[in-house]
């Protein structure tokens, strides 16, 4: 760009292309006229000489969860089809004044509950790898966005792995940031302690470069960390050496794993322990009781974050609904959201309902308490967990249906992190004797981002297999 070889206006018109002619369901809105429009002002920024921001030119979509103003915003519902954002969510303020250019919204799993981008309004999000298979989810749109060559990077959101499990699916690199290190105002809430933004992209170097734009103080969140700035520079010639690297025992003994890719990461481990790298099994007991903790409390943060959805305030309104007031809700409702939706908003109240909360929501709790402990200790020790970032490469399209404690089961690996806080990135690896790829989860201490970062940019450069 700076020799003038190639300019914002040619790129955005290349993605426009790709866009237009995809057939994976991956983005529900494009901003043709406007990133167009956006592209030539600056591309005159540029040429005038005047300073340009750190993501000058770079093609973005998001999820259809983050606020854009003036753009329809609808969690891919129906609940909230003719919804249009009145204002900016914090990460796309923050892109914007870095010069970057917003091209499109994506699909995903409806108010962002699923792990196969099945649960949408729009339909499925197919897999670019293989289209009888899918994305992954809650942010499917997002991965393949990124995936199928749609955008240079994608955020997306991540409340039990909706960033991780998709980048695995569809063999690219997705991050999940500490809690608290990107601001969710703007965000359409699911489980608002669980919930954080995160990033798609083709390799660790973007990922970084989008992750110190976008995070950071925020006093329009005051869940963020307000002391801390982030700084990361890759570009440090201190690659990670001797660190100490922990891997679960029982995650990988656990049943669900795919035999080929317990396999793969064995065989990472003895390069790793080759290289220099300190890596020991260590026993994590409470690995059975992530799951159940996590949708219990998960679901009991869903039923309260979604009751606003009524078709008083805002959101579907049935237009033959004039009885009482009781019947008015329940149409709305019940016409407005879709099954998953409401299948977790009645869990949710179920478990905070009088006679069950203690049963319910309090143990869970507990189990959260103990995990935050058990990772304390962890890290004590260790610079990095490793993990399988999902049992099995990409599901066929429709298998979960048929099994849905199987897909609640398939977030046992990335719901640890959201129930913690600690970040976590999965690194596309390894490619399965089925054709699919897939990969490894890197975890770290909370706020850590710069040691995972790098040792994700190590992993992606002398390991990769494919």
């Amino acid at each position: 760009m700076r020799e003038g070889k190639f300019s914002c206006t040619d790129a955005v018109s290349h993605y426009l292309e790709k866009i237009k002619a995809d057939k994976l369901n991956a983005v529900v809105d494009f901003y043709a006229d406007e990133s167009l429009g956006r592209a030539r002002f600056l591309d005159e920024k540029r040429n005038s000489g005047e300073t340009i921001g750190k993501l000058h030119g770079v093609i973005v979509t998001i999820k259809d969860v983050i606020a854009h103003k003036d753009h329809r915003l609808s969690a891919s519902s129906k609940m909230l089809k003719d919804f249009v954002s009145i204002y900016d969510s914090t990460v796309v303020r923050k892109l914007l004044q870095e010069d970057a250019i917003i091209i499109g919204s994506c699909n995903c799993d409806e108010f962002a509950m699923g792990n196969t981008n099945e649960n949408s309004f729009y339909g499925r999000v197919k897999n670019a790898a293989d289209e009888n298979k899918v994305s992954g989810g809650s942010s499917g749109g997002s991965a393949v966005a990124v995936q199928a060559g749609l955008c240079m990077v994608s955020l997306g959101s991540d409340t039990g792995g909706s960033v991780r499990q998709p980048a695995d699916f569809c063999g690219i690199v997705g991050m999940k940031p500490s809690y608290g290190t990107i601001s969710r105002h703007g965000l359409i809430a699911y489980a608002s302690s669980f919930d954080q933004i995160g990033v798609f992209a083709n390799n660790v170097e973007d990922v970084a470069k989008v992750l110190e734009v976008i995070g950071g103080p925020d006093e329009f969140d005051s869940t963020v960390n307000q002391q801390k700035t982030v700084k990361i520079n890759l570009a440090e010639k201190d690659e990670p050496k001797n660190l100490q690297i922990a891997l679960f025992k029982n995650a990988m003994e656990h049943q669900s794993l795919d035999p080929e890719i317990r396999k793969s990461i064995y065989q990472l481990i003895e390069n790793l322990k080759k290289d220099g790298f300190t890596v020991k099994e260590i026993d994590f007991d409470l690995i059975d009781y992530i799951v159940p903790a996590y949708y219990v409390l998960t679901t009991a943060e869903a039923s309260s974050n979604l009751s606003r959805y009524d078709g008083v305030r805002y959101g579907y309104r049935d237009e033959d609904n004039t009885e009482d007031l009781t019947t008015f809700y329940k149409k709305n409702r019940g016409k407005g959201f879709g099954k998953e939706v409401k299948k977790r908003i009645m869990l949710g109240t179920f478990v905070l309902s009088e006679g069950y909360y203690d049963a319910y929501f309090t143990k869970a709790q507990q189990v959260r308490n103990l995990l935050a402990m058990c990772t304390k200790k962890i890290f004590n020790t260790f610079d990095a967990v490793l993990l399988p970032t999902v049992p099995t490469t990409a599901f066929e399209a429709g298998a979960m249906e048929k099994d849905p404690i199987a897909a609640y089961l398939a977030d046992i690996f990335t719901v640890y992190a959201n129930l913690t806080g600690i970040p976590g990135i999965s690194l596309p690896l390894f490619k399965h004797s089925n054709g699919m790829p897939f990969g490894v989860q890197l975890l770290a201490n909370k706020y850590d981002e710069v040691t995972l970062l790098k040792l994700s940019q190590l992993l992606l450069k002398s390991y990769k297999t494919y």
